[in-house]
């Protein structure tokens, strides 16, 4: 039986573009010090500024000869661009908005993707860009197994599970038929059930839409290390040797969070899921050295990778 591809999908496609740019290239030049089948699937975020934008508030702007940059720089290596158009509080009106239509007009080839979770704009998203794969966002706070089977009915490319189901072998069990069109969250650092994430996606959604830069939410998290060795004591957290059985029964597209933390917690995170162990500190060396290179070399448009 041929080993599965197993898809992995990286956040900040903007905000840690420079790492994601890193380990894209180390996982073609060094292929033997990565895990087996592993493959990224997608990098996902969005552009500063854009008012679609959900789950984490991303101010500034970007110029269209940096998003033509950033866009070519991953498809042209074979990653979609995944945007997170996630913003709760949208309205009809807000689907017509002249930076967010730019920038799905110059993303519009085939291979790019969106998170989804307002019904006004997918349906637009449907509509006018019907290219796109469309994925039904974790931020819909689906955390019963009936509503992820109902949303598996869909015509969605790929539906992402809530981190609370992440060991509920009910809903794993329900769901396993269509386990290759499911997403896992591994590492989550937010509460067990949470009862305000909800309010927090609002919240974040509706400083995102009017540009309130000091809006603040009072998360009963924000107390905690953001360091990815205590996200791994977290009971949503997926260890790589439980990486395996989740594979085994089919489910083959894995998230790593990382959106709105330190870039040492992403890039700690993709050293422990993708890189084999013996050759971490080899592929650490690699990445620094990248790093200092993308530092020295600008992309068109006067950004960095």
């Amino acid at each position: 039986m041929a080993k599965k591809t197993v898809y992995w999908h990286l956040p900040g496609f903007c905000y840690f573009r420079q790492l994601n740019a890193a380990v894209i290239a180390l996982m073609k030049e060094y292929p033997n010090c990565f895990r087996d089948g592993y493959r990224i699937g997608s990098v996902y975020g969005t552009f500063p500024g854009a008012i679609w934008n959900g789950g984490r508030v991303v101010m500034g702007i970007a110029g269209k000869r940096d998003i033509e940059a950033t866009l070519k720089l991953y498809n042209s290596k074979g990653v979609p661009v995944r945007f997170t158009w996630t913003n709760s509080v949208l309205e009809e009106k807000h689907v017509y908005d002249t930076y967010c239509n730019l920038i799905m007009r110059m993303a519009d080839n085939g291979m790019n993707q969106v998170l989804v979770n307002v019904p006004a704009l997918e349906e637009y998203i449907r509509r006018e860009y019907p290219g796109f794969k469309l994925i039904s966002s974790t931020t819909k706070r689906i955390n019963e197994t009936d509503g992820v089977l109902a949303e598996l009915q869909k015509d969605y490319f790929l539906v992402v599970l809530d981190y609370d189901l992440n060991h509920d072998a009910k809903t794993l069990e329900a769901i396993e038929p269509w386990a290759d069109r499911v997403e896992i969250l591994v590492n989550e650092v937010c509460s067990p059930g949470c009862p305000l994430r909800a309010q927090h996606y609002a919240q974040q959604s509706r400083a995102q839409l009017e540009f309130d830069v000091g809006a603040l939410f009072r998360c009963p998290n924000s107390n905690q290390q953001k360091g990815f060795e205590e996200c791994m004591k977290r009971p949503a957290f997926i260890s790589n040797e439980e990486i395996g059985s989740y594979i085994d029964k089919g489910f083959v597209n894995f998230k790593i969070a990382g959106r709105g933390m330190p870039q040492s917690y992403v890039y700690d995170a993709y050293l422990y899921y993708l890189v084999k162990e013996d050759q971490r500190d080899f592929i650490r060396r690699r990445i620094e050295e990248l790093l200092q290179k993308y530092r020295q070399t600008a992309l068109p448009g006067g950004r960095r990778p």
